[in-house]
């Protein structure tokens, strides 16, 4: 293996890592990825609040140069807004399912 490529595998293993780690510290489990999405959801709502109050970078560890306004600004007109587009459709998805539950249960009972 050439020098970064043990580079890289190296960074795709501690990646890994943090994940596992961080599904522990959040409450959620690998087996609930919208948990994940709505927690990555509320972080990045988070960060960019606290960085663009005072006016910080975002720093990416893995590559040389931070966000700025440019990315920041990217972040929240795109980004977040395509997450909430997404966590809405599950909200709709679980609100059907439940309603269907109920009705079968109605049913059941009515027998």
């Amino acid at each position: 293996m050439t020098g970064g490529a043990v580079l890289e595998a190296s960074r795709r293993r501690a990646v890994g890592r943090q994940s596992v780690m961080a599904t522990h510290v959040l409450g959620y489990g690998p087996e609930d990825p919208v948990g994940l999405v709505e927690s990555c959801y509320r972080a990045v709502e988070w960060i960019l609040a606290t960085h663009a109050a005072k006016g910080a970078l975002i720093a990416r560890p893995w590559i040389d140069h931070p966000y700025g306004e440019e990315e920041i600004t990217l972040l929240e007109e795109e980004l977040l807004p395509a997450m909430a587009v997404f966590l809405a459709r599950v909200e709709a998805i679980d609100r059907a399912i439940e309603a269907d539950q109920e009705l079968e249960v109605e049913a059941h009972q009515a027998r």
